[in-house]
């Protein structure tokens, strides 16, 4: 997706050489923000996304420029999205919905249905809503479960 106005983006796949900005990118979020330590606790570490990406086409970044803006990864197996951040310079300008479909072909590629979860008043949840995704279940903590079918 190129075109000529200053807000242009690129969707491509991720590469393990944007491990680094794809980091940086969610280090930086203000929703559903955690630090290192914290994504380290749950097994999210610069290692453990350069193997997801080298072993299975699983993740999206959004470029302005050839700057990392925004990233996306599903969990092919289980058919889940289950990351999507944008830069806050760069909120607003298309790249979130962007990539959710980015997400979205790949995983209805290969499920029936695919799943997310996120906290249920965030602007992330407006976001998925208005993409269509729907079905929606509360998990506690004030997080929903959203889900989506091919269309």
């Amino acid at each position: 997706m190129r075109n000529n106005t200053p807000d242009s983006f690129q969707i491509r796949p991720a590469t393990v050489g944007d491990v680094a900005a794809m980091f940086h990118v969610r280090l930086a979020v203000k929703e559903n923000s955690m630090t290192s330590a914290e994504l380290a606790a749950v097994g999210v570490t610069p290692e453990s996304i350069a193997e997801a990406i080298r072993s299975t086409p699983c993740a999206w970044v959004a470029t302005v420029d050839d700057e990392v803006a925004g990233f996306a990864m599903v969990d092919l197996d289980s058919a889940c999205l289950f990351a999507l951040f944008v830069r806050s310079d760069h909120e607003g300008r298309g790249l979130g919905s962007a990539l959710c479909q980015a997400c979205e072909q790949a995983l209805f590629a290969q499920h029936e249905a695919a799943w997310l979860e996120t906290a249920k008043s965030s602007r992330a949840a407006r976001l998925y809503r208005h993409l269509g995704w729907g079905k929606e279940s509360n998990i506690g903590d004030g997080d929903i479960r959203l889900s989506k079918r091919r269309a």
